[in-house]
C-alpha cells in the first residue's frame, strides 16, 4: 500500500481499498469467464479482518463459486505477506512475513448481459 493509500492516522488503509482490490479480481474473473466486465451488483459479505497500513503488500485473490444465467457468485480473499519494517535507520525496509495475514474476505454477485457473453 502506497502513502497515497493512507487515509487515518498512524498511515491506517481505508477498508475500501479491500473492495477497490476486490472489484478489480471480479472484473478480470468476468472477462476470463464471459469476456464482459459485467457489472458488480451487490456484496453479500465483507468482513474486515485486520489492519492494513502503509507500506503493506496485500496479495487477493477471488474465485466464482457458482454460475447462473447471467449471475456470477464470486469469493474473495486479501492478506498481507509484507510489512513495512518499524526502523527508523532503515525507512524503506520491509518484512516479508512467516505466515501471511488475512486482512480482509467478502463475498458478492455479478452480473453479464447475456447478450454481452461472448464464452
Amino acid at each position: 500500500m502506497s502513502s497515497h493509500d493512507a487515509h487515518y492516522a498512524g498511515d491506517l488503509v481505508d477498508g475500501a481499498r479491500m473492495l477497490e482490490i476486490f472489484g478489480d479480481i471480479a472484473t478480470e474473473l468476468l472477462i476470463r469467464n464471459d469476456g464482459d466486465e459485467g457489472l458488480f451488483v451487490a456484496y453479500d459479505s465483507v468482513e474486515f479482518l485486520a489492519p492494513v497500513y502503509v507500506g503493506d503488500y496485500i496479495e487477493a485473490v477471488g474465485h466464482i463459486t457458482h454460475v447462473g444465467n447471467t449471475s456470477r457468485k464470486m469469493s474473495f480473499t486479501a492478506r498481507k505477506v509484507i510489512t513495512a519494517a518499524e526502523d527508523a535507520e532503515f525507512p524503506s525496509a520491509a518484512d516479508v512475513l512467516d505466515e501471511p495475514i488475512l486482512v480482509g474476505k467478502a463475498s458478492g454477485t455479478c452480473l453479464v448481459k447475456k447478450e454481452r457473453q461472448r464464452r
